[in-house]
C-alpha cells in the first residue's frame, strides 16, 4: 500500500490536532486520540537505542491514558505552565500489517505563569497509526527525548 497525498494531509492533520489538545489545555481530548490497547510512552534516545525497557512515563491501554489526564486534573500539584509544540513534517512508511509508521521531530517550549519560557522537550515522535472506523487512531506513541535530562514538571503528555 501506498502513502497517498490524501493519507499523508490525515496524519499530519491528526498530530497537529493532538498537540493542539495539549497546547490548548484540553487534556480530556487526548485519549480519544488513541486506540484502546494502545503504547504510549516517554522515553529517553539513550534508553531506545539501548534497548532499555524503562520510561519516564509508560500508559498500557486506554485506561491508563485516562487516569493520566485524571491525575493530571485531581492529584497532581504543579505550577500552571503552558505548552507550545512544533513538529516537523511526518516521514511516513507502510507497515507490512497495513498500520502506518510515522516519524516527526518535536520541540515543546512552556511557559510559566510568571512570564518564563524555556526549551522543554526535544527529540522525536515515532508513532503507529492503524484506521478504527474511518478514524485513523494512535496504537503506538513513542515520545524520545534527546536527552535524560528531565524537568521534574512532566505532568502533561507530551
Amino acid at each position: 500500500m501506498t502513502i497517498t497525498p490524501e493519507l499523508q494531509q490525515r496524519v499530519e492533520d491528526l498530530l497537529a490536532d493532538y498537540a493542539q489538545a495539549i497546547d490548548d489545555d484540553n487534556v480530556e481530548a487526548w485519549p480519544d486520540f488513541f486506540t484502546d490497547d494502545a503504547l504510549y510512552l516517554v522515553t529517553t534516545l539513550e534508553a531506545e537505542s539501548r534497548g532499555y525497557p524503562m520510561a519516564i512515563m509508560r500508559c498500557q491501554g486506554i485506561g491508563q491514558i485516562r487516569d493520566r489526564v485524571t491525575a493530571l486534573r485531581k492529584a497532581n500539584i504543579f505550577e500552571p505552565h503552558h505548552h507550545c509544540h512544533i513538529l516537523s513534517r511526518p516521514r511516513l512508511t507502510r507497515a507490512e500489517d497495513g498500520s502506518i509508521r510515522a516519524r516527526s521531530a518535536m520541540l515543546i517550549y512552556r511557559t510559566m505563569e510568571t512570564g518564563k519560557q524555556d526549551c522543554f522537550a526535544v527529540g522525536r515522535y515515532q508513532d503507529t497509526l492503524v484506521e478504527v472506523d474511518g478514524a485513523l487512531k494512535l496504537r503506538e506513541r513513542r515520545a524520545i527525548l534527546d536527552t535524560r535530562q528531565v524537568d521534574v514538571l512532566l505532568v502533561y503528555p507530551l
